[in-house]
């Protein structure tokens, strides 16, 4: 059986290759066919010279259209002209899988590269951002295995739904309702007074009728819960593991360049991390020209106004109890607020992580849930929850942790325009084709 070699190894080699791939660009001159052939770690140049190759490898590369599968073997060289600097000098030429005419040309609109998705993903760009995704996907879990942590596997379907299960999928389940899960933060909770420090790292489900560039209605969602944390300590866990990203991040040069991100920016993403008080965001937003009250939420221009002059995420802590959920226990240096964190990432990329202490007092949780139902004019389905708070009942102690939306991470750190390009396939408010 031949032994192949990927594009990237045959550029370092300098000897006879045989590699496999797709045609990405094609051109004809004086006896001689050039195919640029891409596989998932670049692209080299194959020229087919007439009277150097036999007639069935010639007829190949005739009938080599864009996008069609192919093998060749030749001998590499090194030619300045060619894209990369490097040329195979093809001895034989087979094509494995011909292609129709490809339906994606130059300069097509975002629309139609949506719904052909599963052909652009082919594209050298979606190559090397999906490429960084996998990576991103790896290094996240080798950080927190490294810290002590398991990693467990919640229900996706639910029946405890959020404060009112108005931004929530829902489904019926064998004739009772239930939901696709918005977090699996309860289970992680559960799962804490075993293992002690864990995380999930599966899909979660929005149903926000948003049309940002930071939203999408399925996504990744990395959820550690820890005991004994307090939200100081879970912040620098975060600030540990983005720059962990970053870092490693930064050893894919070939993909980095690819994309067009900036090495130097990744370099600088160090602890610690600026750490701002809600309070004192909303006195910075008014010295920006914004004109906002204590209890505000922020909104994209908001985010953008605190972070567009930094180099590094910043942290808001301490937000106003009327606005953050009901498992955040209240500040008692500040009873207006609860004990929790946003992180929010450089250039107005908004908000990458959420995280907070939990209330872990049955009595307390009570309390802050009651608080919640009066303010808000919502009612918990209790049943629903029992479980988890019996988690309060049988042994609690204090705990933390945060969500990580692993999209809004990956658009951050290859500075990407919208957040469709860090998935594969998008789902969004007016999408869930392909």
């Amino acid at each position: 059986m031949a032994s192949y070699t990927s594009i990237s190894e045959a550029a370092k080699e300098g000897s006879q290759v045989i590699i496999r791939g797709w045609v990405h660009r094609k051109r004809e001159s004086g006896g001689i066919i050039f195919l640029v052939v891409r596989d998932r770690t670049g692209i080299i140049q194959v020229a087919v010279k007439k009277d150097s190759v036999d007639a069935a490898s010639w007829s190949a590369a005739q009938q080599a259209t864009i996008e069609s599968s192919v093998i060749a073997g030749g001998t590499l060289n090194l030619d300045k002209r060619a894209p990369t600097g490097y040329e195979i000098k093809a001895s034989k030429m087979e094509v494995v899988g011909i292609a129709e005419p490809f339906p994606i040309t130059e300069y097509q609109s975002t629309e139609l590269l949506l719904d052909k998705r599963h052909l652009w993903l082919r594209s050298q760009r979606m190559t090397a951002i999906m490429r960084a995704r996998s990576y991103l996907f790896r290094y996240t879990r080798r950080f927190l295995d490294s810290q002590g942590f398991y990693e467990v596997t919640p229900p996706l379907i639910t029946k405890a739904g959020g404060e009112t299960g108005a931004d929530m999928f829902e489904v019926d389940y064998f004739g009772q309702k239930a939901y696709l899960t918005e977090s699996s933060q309860l289970y992680a909770e559960a799962m804490c007074f075993s293992l002690e420090k864990v995380y999930s790292f599966v899909p979660s489900y929005r149903a926000e009728k948003s049309r940002t560039v930071k939203h999408l209605a399925e996504y990744w969602h990395l959820e550690p819960e820890m005991i004994y944390y307090d939200n100081s300590k879970s912040m620098k866990l975060q600030e540990k593991l983005i720059s962990y990203l970053a870092r490693n991040l930064l050893k894919e040069e070939d993909m980095l360049k690819a994309v067009g991100v900036d090495a130097e920016r990744l370099k600088k993403i160090r602890p610690p991390f600026k750490k701002v008080s809600y309070e004192k965001a909303i006195s910075l937003l008014n010295e920006k020209g914004s004109k906002k009250q204590w209890g505000d939420d922020f909104g994209v221009e908001d985010e953008k106004l605190l972070t567009q002059d930094e180099e590094k995420p910043m942290f808001i802590y301490n937000w106003p109890k009327e606005i953050k959920p009901f498992y955040m226990p209240i500040n008692p240096k500040d009873e207006r607020t609860v004990i929790c964190s946003d992180l929010q990432a450089p250039a107005g990329h908004g908000e990458i992580i959420g995280g907070s202490e939990r209330e872990w007092r049955y009595d307390e949780l009570k309390k802050r849930i009651a608080y919640v139902e009066q303010v808000k004019g919502v009612k918990f389905n209790m049943d629903n929850y029992s479980w988890w708070m019996d988690l309060r009942r049988y042994g609690s102690v204090p705990h933390a942790g945060f969500g990580m939306g692993m999209e809004r991470v990956i658009k951050w750190l290859l500075n990407l325009d919208h957040i469709r390009d860090a998935i594969p396939f998008p789902r969004m408010i007016n999408r869930m084709e392909p």
